[in-house]
Protein backbone atom coordinates (compact mmCIF):
# COMPACT_ATOMS: atom_id res chain seq x y z
CA UNK A 1 0.00 0.00 0.00
CA UNK A 2 1.47 3.40 -1.04
CA UNK A 3 2.45 6.05 1.67
CA UNK A 4 3.50 9.34 0.98
CA UNK A 5 6.78 8.78 3.25
CA UNK A 6 7.38 6.31 0.80
CA UNK A 7 8.57 9.36 -1.75
CA UNK A 8 11.46 10.39 0.70
CA UNK A 9 13.89 7.33 1.06
CA UNK A 10 16.95 7.92 3.13
CA UNK A 11 19.79 6.19 1.29
CA UNK A 12 23.05 7.22 -1.33
CA UNK A 13 23.97 8.77 -4.02
CA UNK A 14 24.68 9.25 -6.65
CA UNK A 15 21.53 7.49 -8.15
CA UNK A 16 17.99 6.91 -7.17
CA UNK A 17 17.31 4.12 -9.87
CA UNK A 18 21.27 2.67 -10.84
CA UNK A 19 22.47 3.16 -6.95
CA UNK A 20 19.57 2.94 -4.44
CA UNK A 21 17.49 0.78 -6.62
CA UNK A 22 19.89 -2.35 -7.40
CA UNK A 23 21.23 -2.34 -3.88
CA UNK A 24 17.27 -3.16 -2.80
CA UNK A 25 16.93 -5.63 -5.31
CA UNK A 26 20.19 -7.42 -4.76
CA UNK A 27 19.36 -7.23 -0.73
CA UNK A 28 16.18 -8.59 -1.37
CA UNK A 29 17.37 -11.13 -3.83
CA UNK A 30 19.34 -12.75 -1.03
CA UNK A 31 16.80 -12.10 1.95
CA UNK A 32 14.43 -14.39 -0.48
CA UNK A 33 16.86 -16.84 -0.35
CA UNK A 34 17.68 -17.10 3.29
CA UNK A 35 14.27 -17.13 3.68
CA UNK A 36 13.68 -20.44 1.63
CA UNK A 37 16.88 -21.83 3.42
CA UNK A 38 18.87 -22.39 0.45
CA UNK A 39 21.53 -19.73 1.43
CA UNK A 40 23.46 -22.46 3.16
CA UNK A 41 23.76 -23.89 -0.62
CA UNK A 42 24.40 -21.36 -2.40
CA UNK A 43 28.50 -21.37 -3.96
CA UNK A 44 28.28 -18.51 -6.43
CA UNK A 45 26.08 -15.86 -7.34
CA UNK A 46 25.95 -13.91 -10.68
CA UNK A 47 24.89 -10.26 -11.51
CA UNK A 48 23.58 -9.45 -14.74
CA UNK A 49 22.55 -5.42 -15.54
CA UNK A 50 20.43 -4.85 -18.73
CA UNK A 51 19.19 -1.73 -20.57
CA UNK A 52 20.21 2.18 -18.60
CA UNK A 53 21.93 -0.03 -15.76
CA UNK A 54 24.39 -1.27 -18.05
CA UNK A 55 24.97 1.64 -20.25
CA UNK A 56 25.83 4.28 -17.25
CA UNK A 57 26.40 1.69 -14.40
CA UNK A 58 29.86 2.69 -14.09
CA UNK A 59 29.47 5.81 -13.33
CA UNK A 60 26.31 5.58 -11.67
CA UNK A 61 28.19 2.63 -8.82
CA UNK A 62 25.36 0.48 -9.97
CA UNK A 63 27.93 -3.01 -10.13
CA UNK A 64 29.21 -1.55 -6.36
CA UNK A 65 25.23 -1.07 -4.57
CA UNK A 66 24.56 -4.34 -6.33
CA UNK A 67 27.29 -5.79 -4.83
CA UNK A 68 26.68 -4.40 -1.22
CA UNK A 69 22.99 -5.53 -1.30
CA UNK A 70 24.24 -9.10 -1.79
CA UNK A 71 26.00 -8.50 1.19
CA UNK A 72 22.65 -7.92 2.78
CA UNK A 73 23.43 -3.62 2.96
CA UNK A 74 20.92 -1.20 2.52
CA UNK A 75 20.82 2.43 1.50
CA UNK A 76 19.57 3.84 4.67
CA UNK A 77 22.53 2.18 6.71
CA UNK A 78 24.98 0.80 4.43
CA UNK A 79 28.39 2.63 5.43
CA UNK A 80 29.30 4.68 2.34
CA UNK A 81 32.88 4.39 2.75
CA UNK A 82 32.48 0.52 2.35
CA UNK A 83 30.29 1.39 -1.00
CA UNK A 84 33.12 3.52 -1.99
CA UNK A 85 35.65 0.56 -1.79
CA UNK A 86 33.70 -2.77 -2.46
CA UNK A 87 35.14 -3.69 -5.54
CA UNK A 88 38.67 -3.30 -4.49
CA UNK A 89 38.06 -5.42 -1.07
CA UNK A 90 36.30 -7.95 -3.35
CA UNK A 91 38.67 -8.08 -5.92
CA UNK A 92 41.94 -8.52 -2.76
CA UNK A 93 40.06 -11.18 -1.00
CA UNK A 94 38.38 -12.98 -4.02
CA UNK A 95 35.45 -12.91 -1.42
CA UNK A 96 31.39 -12.21 -0.88
CA UNK A 97 29.72 -12.53 2.45
CA UNK A 98 26.52 -13.53 0.90
CA UNK A 99 23.92 -11.98 3.27
CA UNK A 100 26.69 -10.87 5.43
CA UNK A 101 26.44 -14.27 7.27
CA UNK A 102 27.85 -16.88 4.04
CA UNK A 103 30.75 -16.56 2.50
CA UNK A 104 31.44 -17.66 -1.00
CA UNK A 105 34.38 -17.63 -3.79
CA UNK A 106 34.13 -14.06 -6.11
CA UNK A 107 35.08 -13.16 -8.72
CA UNK A 108 33.99 -9.57 -9.35
CA UNK A 109 34.52 -9.08 -13.26
CA UNK A 110 32.97 -12.32 -14.61
CA UNK A 111 29.90 -12.61 -11.31
CA UNK A 112 28.69 -9.15 -12.08
CA UNK A 113 27.96 -8.29 -16.16
CA UNK A 114 27.14 -5.35 -17.79
CA UNK A 115 25.02 -6.38 -20.84
CA UNK A 116 25.46 -3.84 -23.46
CA UNK A 117 23.80 -5.19 -26.10
CA UNK A 118 20.43 -5.93 -24.67
CA UNK A 119 17.83 -5.23 -22.23
CA UNK A 120 14.18 -6.50 -20.39
CA UNK A 121 11.43 -5.41 -22.42
CA UNK A 122 9.44 -4.26 -19.38
CA UNK A 123 11.49 -1.33 -18.21
CA UNK A 124 15.13 -0.07 -18.88
CA UNK A 125 16.46 -0.48 -16.07
CA UNK A 126 16.53 -4.37 -15.38
CA UNK A 127 18.44 -6.85 -13.82
CA UNK A 128 18.66 -10.51 -12.94
CA UNK A 129 20.57 -12.08 -10.02
CA UNK A 130 21.19 -16.04 -10.39
CA UNK A 131 22.30 -18.36 -7.31
CA UNK A 132 24.67 -21.30 -7.88
CA UNK A 133 24.94 -24.44 -5.89
CA UNK A 134 28.49 -26.48 -5.72
CA UNK A 135 28.18 -28.22 -8.65
CA UNK A 136 27.30 -25.17 -11.01
CA UNK A 137 23.45 -26.39 -10.82
CA UNK A 138 21.38 -22.72 -10.43
CA UNK A 139 19.02 -23.20 -7.52
CA UNK A 140 17.42 -19.33 -8.15
CA UNK A 141 17.16 -16.45 -11.00
CA UNK A 142 15.19 -13.58 -9.82
CA UNK A 143 14.48 -10.34 -12.34
CA UNK A 144 14.18 -7.46 -10.63
CA UNK A 145 13.22 -3.66 -11.82
CA UNK A 146 14.48 -0.59 -10.95
CA UNK A 147 11.60 2.02 -11.61
CA UNK A 148 12.87 5.01 -10.17
CA UNK A 149 12.94 7.51 -6.96
CA UNK A 150 14.49 3.87 -5.30
CA UNK A 151 11.09 1.92 -5.89
CA UNK A 152 11.77 -1.91 -7.15
CA UNK A 153 9.79 -4.28 -8.74
CA UNK A 154 10.10 -7.87 -9.03
CA UNK A 155 9.74 -9.63 -12.36
CA UNK A 156 9.87 -13.07 -13.68
CA UNK A 157 13.14 -15.33 -15.24
CA UNK A 158 11.22 -15.47 -18.20
CA UNK A 159 10.44 -11.42 -19.05
CA UNK A 160 10.39 -10.86 -22.41
CA UNK A 161 14.39 -9.79 -23.60
CA UNK A 162 15.14 -7.37 -26.50
CA UNK A 163 17.59 -5.37 -28.11
CA UNK A 164 19.31 -2.62 -26.48
CA UNK A 165 17.89 -0.27 -29.09
CA UNK A 166 14.77 -1.47 -29.96
CA UNK A 167 11.16 -0.26 -29.15
CA UNK A 168 9.26 -2.65 -26.67
CA UNK A 169 6.32 -4.43 -27.84
CA UNK A 170 2.84 -2.41 -26.94
CA UNK A 171 1.66 -3.96 -23.92
CA UNK A 172 4.84 -4.92 -22.15
CA UNK A 173 6.07 -2.11 -20.58
CA UNK A 174 5.42 -1.30 -16.61
CA UNK A 175 4.28 2.50 -17.73
CA UNK A 176 1.31 0.72 -19.61
CA UNK A 177 -0.31 -1.09 -16.86
CA UNK A 178 -1.33 1.56 -14.39
CA UNK A 179 -4.60 1.05 -12.74
CA UNK A 180 -7.59 2.61 -13.13
CA UNK A 181 -8.81 2.34 -9.40
CA UNK A 182 -6.98 4.42 -6.79
CA UNK A 183 -8.05 2.17 -4.30
CA UNK A 184 -5.22 -0.46 -5.05
CA UNK A 185 -2.49 2.25 -4.34
CA UNK A 186 -4.10 2.83 -0.81
CA UNK A 187 -4.93 1.20 2.26
CA UNK A 188 -8.88 0.42 2.68
CA UNK A 189 -8.56 2.36 6.06
CA UNK A 190 -7.63 5.45 3.59
CA UNK A 191 -10.71 7.84 3.84
CA UNK A 192 -9.79 9.75 0.54
CA UNK A 193 -7.79 7.48 -2.08
CA UNK A 194 -7.75 9.77 -5.42
CA UNK A 195 -5.16 8.75 -8.44
CA UNK A 196 -5.64 12.34 -10.49
CA UNK A 197 -5.07 16.00 -9.44
CA UNK A 198 -9.00 16.68 -10.15
CA UNK A 199 -9.74 13.80 -7.83
CA UNK A 200 -7.88 15.61 -4.84
CA UNK A 201 -9.34 18.80 -5.84
CA UNK A 202 -12.63 17.46 -5.99
CA UNK A 203 -11.88 15.91 -2.78
CA UNK A 204 -10.68 19.00 -0.88
CA UNK A 205 -13.41 21.19 -2.65
CA UNK A 206 -16.31 18.41 -0.84
CA UNK A 207 -14.56 17.88 2.45
CA UNK A 208 -13.38 21.52 2.80
CA UNK A 209 -9.72 20.84 3.70
CA UNK A 210 -6.22 21.55 2.34
CA UNK A 211 -4.42 19.00 0.18
CA UNK A 212 -2.21 18.44 3.12
CA UNK A 213 -5.38 17.81 5.23
CA UNK A 214 -6.46 14.92 3.42
CA UNK A 215 -2.88 13.58 2.98
CA UNK A 216 -2.88 13.42 6.50
CA UNK A 217 -6.25 12.01 6.69
CA UNK A 218 -4.81 9.27 4.66
CA UNK A 219 -1.80 8.49 6.73
CA UNK A 220 -2.70 8.43 9.75
CA UNK A 221 -5.52 6.14 8.94
CA UNK A 222 -2.76 3.46 9.38
CA UNK A 223 -0.16 4.41 11.76
CA UNK A 224 -0.63 7.19 14.91
CA UNK A 225 -0.12 10.76 14.18
CA UNK A 226 3.34 11.04 16.11
CA UNK A 227 4.92 8.22 14.05
CA UNK A 228 3.61 10.20 11.09
CA UNK A 229 4.83 13.61 12.07
CA UNK A 230 8.40 11.96 13.69
CA UNK A 231 8.76 9.83 10.36
CA UNK A 232 8.26 13.80 7.87
CA UNK A 233 11.03 15.72 10.49
CA UNK A 234 13.45 12.86 10.16
CA UNK A 235 13.30 13.35 6.50
CA UNK A 236 13.54 17.22 6.76
CA UNK A 237 16.64 16.78 9.22
CA UNK A 238 18.68 14.37 6.84
CA UNK A 239 17.60 17.04 4.43
CA UNK A 240 19.02 19.76 6.25
CA UNK A 241 21.79 17.20 7.36
CA UNK A 242 22.91 16.75 3.65
CA UNK A 243 23.05 20.60 3.22
CA UNK A 244 25.25 21.50 5.62
CA UNK A 245 27.34 18.88 5.16
CA UNK A 246 27.73 19.61 1.68
CA UNK A 247 28.30 23.55 1.96
CA UNK A 248 31.16 22.12 4.89
CA UNK A 249 33.09 19.80 2.94
CA UNK A 250 36.58 19.16 2.53
CA UNK A 251 36.59 17.35 -0.73
CA UNK A 252 38.07 19.23 -3.46
CA UNK A 253 37.06 17.57 -6.67
CA UNK A 254 33.98 14.76 -7.27
CA UNK A 255 34.68 11.52 -7.94
CA UNK A 256 34.54 10.11 -11.31
CA UNK A 257 37.60 11.02 -13.78
CA UNK A 258 35.97 14.49 -14.60
CA UNK A 259 37.31 16.46 -11.95
CA UNK A 260 34.17 18.63 -11.30
CA UNK A 261 35.18 21.03 -8.55
CA UNK A 262 32.64 21.57 -5.31
CA UNK A 263 31.48 24.82 -5.63
CA UNK A 264 29.60 24.90 -2.64
CA UNK A 265 32.17 25.34 0.16
CA UNK A 266 33.68 28.35 -1.47
CA UNK A 267 30.26 29.61 -2.08
CA UNK A 268 28.65 29.26 1.56
CA UNK A 269 32.30 30.79 2.84
CA UNK A 270 31.16 33.55 0.83
CA UNK A 271 27.87 34.40 1.49
CA UNK A 272 28.11 33.65 5.35
CA UNK A 273 30.58 36.47 5.47
CA UNK A 274 27.52 38.76 5.63
CA UNK A 275 24.82 36.14 7.04
CA UNK A 276 25.46 32.85 8.28
CA UNK A 277 22.08 31.41 7.30
CA UNK A 278 22.84 27.66 8.43
CA UNK A 279 24.89 28.79 11.61
CA UNK A 280 21.17 30.23 13.07
CA UNK A 281 18.05 28.16 14.12
CA UNK A 282 15.86 31.17 14.10
CA UNK A 283 14.28 32.43 10.91
CA UNK A 284 14.52 36.35 10.14
CA UNK A 285 11.30 38.08 9.62
CA UNK A 286 11.11 38.56 5.97
CA UNK A 287 8.58 39.33 2.99
CA UNK A 288 7.24 35.84 1.85
CA UNK A 289 8.72 34.86 -1.33
CA UNK A 290 11.68 37.28 -2.12
CA UNK A 291 13.81 37.68 -4.89
CA UNK A 292 16.78 38.45 -3.50
CA UNK A 293 17.53 35.04 -1.64
CA UNK A 294 18.06 33.18 -5.20
CA UNK A 295 22.13 32.57 -4.46
CA UNK A 296 21.21 31.15 -1.29
CA UNK A 297 18.61 28.22 -2.65
CA UNK A 298 21.68 28.07 -5.44
CA UNK A 299 23.71 26.98 -2.79
CA UNK A 300 21.25 24.50 -0.77
CA UNK A 301 20.75 22.74 -4.16
CA UNK A 302 24.26 22.91 -4.95
CA UNK A 303 25.37 21.40 -1.71
CA UNK A 304 22.76 18.55 -1.80
CA UNK A 305 23.76 17.64 -5.33
CA UNK A 306 27.38 17.21 -4.81
CA UNK A 307 27.23 14.84 -1.44
CA UNK A 308 25.16 12.72 -3.86
CA UNK A 309 27.71 13.25 -6.79
CA UNK A 310 30.23 12.02 -3.92
CA UNK A 311 28.04 9.27 -2.75
CA UNK A 312 27.69 11.00 0.46
CA UNK A 313 24.27 10.03 2.69
CA UNK A 314 20.91 12.02 0.68
CA UNK A 315 16.96 11.68 0.78
CA UNK A 316 15.47 10.39 -2.21
CA UNK A 317 13.25 13.17 -3.06
CA UNK A 318 11.46 11.59 -5.70
CA UNK A 319 15.18 10.16 -7.02
CA UNK A 320 18.92 10.85 -5.98
CA UNK A 321 19.13 12.88 -9.49
CA UNK A 322 16.71 15.84 -8.64
CA UNK A 323 17.37 15.29 -5.04
CA UNK A 324 18.52 18.84 -4.01
CA UNK A 325 15.47 21.01 -5.13
CA UNK A 326 13.00 20.04 -2.51
CA UNK A 327 15.67 20.25 0.23
CA UNK A 328 16.42 23.71 -1.21
CA UNK A 329 13.13 25.23 -1.33
CA UNK A 330 12.66 23.72 2.25
CA UNK A 331 15.50 25.39 3.35
CA UNK A 332 14.03 28.92 1.67
CA UNK A 333 11.00 28.26 3.36
CA UNK A 334 12.75 27.84 6.78
CA UNK A 335 14.88 30.76 6.22
CA UNK A 336 13.47 33.33 4.82
CA UNK A 337 9.60 32.68 4.62
CA UNK A 338 9.34 34.69 8.36
CA UNK A 339 6.50 32.14 9.57
CA UNK A 340 8.28 29.03 9.12
CA UNK A 341 8.11 25.98 11.86
CA UNK A 342 8.03 22.51 12.05
CA UNK A 343 4.30 21.77 11.94
CA UNK A 344 4.96 23.85 8.09
CA UNK A 345 7.59 21.64 6.96
CA UNK A 346 5.35 18.24 7.93
CA UNK A 347 2.66 20.16 5.62
CA UNK A 348 4.92 21.03 3.31
CA UNK A 349 6.31 17.64 2.73
CA UNK A 350 2.63 15.92 2.63
CA UNK A 351 1.69 18.62 -0.31
CA UNK A 352 5.02 17.75 -1.98
CA UNK A 353 4.10 14.06 -1.22
CA UNK A 354 0.84 14.20 -3.04
CA UNK A 355 1.98 15.43 -6.24
CA UNK A 356 4.90 13.12 -6.30
CA UNK A 357 2.48 10.65 -5.87
CA UNK A 358 0.41 11.66 -8.75
CA UNK A 359 3.78 11.51 -11.22
CA UNK A 360 4.64 8.03 -10.14
CA UNK A 361 1.31 6.23 -10.36
CA UNK A 362 0.73 8.13 -13.92
CA UNK A 363 4.06 8.51 -15.64
CA UNK A 364 7.13 7.59 -14.16
CA UNK A 365 9.96 9.34 -12.52
CA UNK A 366 12.82 7.47 -13.83
CA UNK A 367 15.22 8.85 -15.96
CA UNK A 368 15.58 6.44 -17.75
CA UNK A 369 11.70 6.17 -18.73
CA UNK A 370 10.97 9.33 -19.52
CA UNK A 371 14.13 11.50 -19.58
CA UNK A 372 15.23 13.83 -16.71
CA UNK A 373 11.72 16.14 -17.02
CA UNK A 374 10.76 12.61 -14.63
CA UNK A 375 13.01 13.14 -11.85
CA UNK A 376 14.37 16.70 -12.04
CA UNK A 377 10.72 17.96 -13.21
CA UNK A 378 8.68 16.17 -10.84
CA UNK A 379 11.25 17.01 -8.21
CA UNK A 380 10.89 20.99 -8.97
CA UNK A 381 6.21 20.37 -9.29
CA UNK A 382 6.42 18.43 -5.60
CA UNK A 383 8.65 21.78 -4.36
CA UNK A 384 6.10 24.34 -5.68
CA UNK A 385 3.21 22.60 -4.41
CA UNK A 386 4.99 22.03 -0.93
CA UNK A 387 5.65 25.63 -0.97
CA UNK A 388 2.61 26.91 -2.20
CA UNK A 389 0.93 24.98 0.71
CA UNK A 390 2.82 26.29 3.67
CA UNK A 391 2.61 30.14 1.59
CA UNK A 392 -1.49 29.63 2.35
CA UNK A 393 -1.92 28.89 -1.27
CA UNK A 394 -5.42 27.77 -2.17
CA UNK A 395 -5.59 23.83 -3.16
CA UNK A 396 -5.95 25.05 -6.70
CA UNK A 397 -3.26 27.57 -6.44
CA UNK A 398 -0.99 24.60 -4.84
CA UNK A 399 -1.88 22.66 -8.19
CA UNK A 400 -1.55 25.48 -10.58
CA UNK A 401 2.13 26.08 -8.50
CA UNK A 402 2.94 22.20 -9.28
CA UNK A 403 1.79 22.66 -13.06
CA UNK A 404 3.36 25.33 -13.71
CA UNK A 405 7.21 24.22 -12.69
CA UNK A 406 6.16 20.93 -14.63
CA UNK A 407 5.38 22.63 -17.71
CA UNK A 408 8.55 24.39 -18.12
CA UNK A 409 10.39 20.71 -17.74
CA UNK A 410 8.78 19.07 -20.68
CA UNK A 411 11.03 17.70 -22.73
CA UNK A 412 14.18 17.58 -20.78
CA UNK A 413 16.49 15.09 -21.57
CA UNK A 414 18.50 12.63 -19.68
CA UNK A 415 22.25 13.20 -20.63
CA UNK A 416 24.87 13.01 -17.95
CA UNK A 417 28.26 13.49 -19.46
CA UNK A 418 30.21 10.35 -18.92
CA UNK A 419 27.29 8.88 -17.17
CA UNK A 420 28.25 10.50 -13.73
CA UNK A 421 25.59 12.43 -12.19
CA UNK A 422 27.67 15.76 -12.13
CA UNK A 423 27.20 17.80 -15.74
CA UNK A 424 24.53 19.04 -15.93
CA UNK A 425 22.65 17.44 -12.93
CA UNK A 426 23.92 19.46 -10.45
CA UNK A 427 23.49 23.15 -11.77
CA UNK A 428 20.42 21.45 -12.98
CA UNK A 429 18.71 21.45 -9.34
CA UNK A 430 19.63 24.78 -8.32
CA UNK A 431 17.85 25.92 -11.87
CA UNK A 432 14.99 24.21 -11.03
CA UNK A 433 14.26 25.21 -7.49
CA UNK A 434 14.75 28.60 -8.44
CA UNK A 435 11.88 27.96 -10.61
CA UNK A 436 9.69 26.30 -7.82
CA UNK A 437 9.62 29.28 -5.92
CA UNK A 438 8.74 31.56 -9.04
CA UNK A 439 6.04 29.04 -9.88
CA UNK A 440 4.72 29.76 -6.27
CA UNK A 441 4.93 33.36 -6.89
CA UNK A 442 3.11 33.37 -10.39
CA UNK A 443 0.09 30.62 -8.73
CA UNK A 444 -0.07 33.13 -5.53
CA UNK A 445 -0.98 36.19 -7.71
CA UNK A 446 -3.57 34.49 -9.41
CA UNK A 447 -7.03 32.96 -8.64
CA UNK A 448 -5.70 29.06 -9.17
CA UNK A 449 -7.39 29.01 -12.44
CA UNK A 450 -5.38 28.09 -15.51
CA UNK A 451 -5.25 26.53 -18.75
CA UNK A 452 -3.27 23.82 -18.67
CA UNK A 453 -4.42 21.62 -15.85
CA UNK A 454 -1.71 19.26 -13.25
CA UNK A 455 -2.97 16.17 -15.00
CA UNK A 456 -2.60 17.40 -18.56
CA UNK A 457 0.94 18.47 -17.98
CA UNK A 458 1.45 14.85 -16.04
CA UNK A 459 0.13 13.10 -19.44
CA UNK A 460 2.31 15.03 -21.25
CA UNK A 461 5.69 14.38 -19.36
CA UNK A 462 4.31 10.80 -20.20
CA UNK A 463 3.79 11.20 -23.58
CA UNK A 464 6.83 13.35 -24.56
CA UNK A 465 8.83 10.45 -22.56
CA UNK A 466 7.47 7.50 -24.73
CA UNK A 467 8.10 9.57 -28.03
CA UNK A 468 11.88 10.80 -26.74
CA UNK A 469 14.56 8.13 -27.85
CA UNK A 470 16.70 6.30 -26.22
CA UNK A 471 20.16 8.61 -26.43
CA UNK A 472 18.43 10.99 -24.19
CA UNK A 473 17.07 8.65 -21.54
CA UNK A 474 20.28 7.42 -19.24
CA UNK A 475 22.29 5.91 -21.33
CA UNK A 476 24.79 8.79 -22.07
CA UNK A 477 24.80 8.28 -25.96
CA UNK A 478 23.37 11.44 -26.86
CA UNK A 479 23.10 15.48 -25.81
CA UNK A 480 25.58 16.94 -23.88
CA UNK A 481 27.09 13.40 -22.66
CA UNK A 482 28.30 12.95 -26.31
CA UNK A 483 29.29 16.64 -27.27
CA UNK A 484 31.19 17.82 -24.30
CA UNK A 485 32.97 14.17 -24.49
CA UNK A 486 34.01 15.43 -28.33
CA UNK A 487 34.73 18.60 -27.70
Amino acid sequence: MFSILDMFKIGVGPSSSHTVGPMIAASNFVASLDERDLLGRVCRVKTTLYGSLSMTGLGHGTDRAAVAGLEGDVPATVDTDHLLNIKEECENTGKLNLGGKHKIGFDYGNDVVFERWKMLAAHPNGMRFQAFDKTAKEIDNQVWYSIGGGFVREGHADDLMIGIHEKAPKGSTFAEEASVDSSNDFPPEAPYPFSSANELLEICRREGKSISEIVWANETATRSPQVVSDALLNVWHHMDDCVKNGCMSTQKTLPGGLDVPRRAPKIYRELSGNADILSRNARRPAAALETSECTWVDLFALAVNEENAGGGRIVTAPTNGSAGIIPAVLEYYWHFAGTADEEGVIRFLLAAGAVGYLFKRNASISGAEVGCQGEVGSAASMAAAGLCEVMQGTPRQVENAAEVAMEHHLGLTCDPVAGLVQIPCIERNAMAANTAINAVRMALLGNGRHMVSLDQVIKTMKDTGADMISKYKETSEGGLAVNVVEC
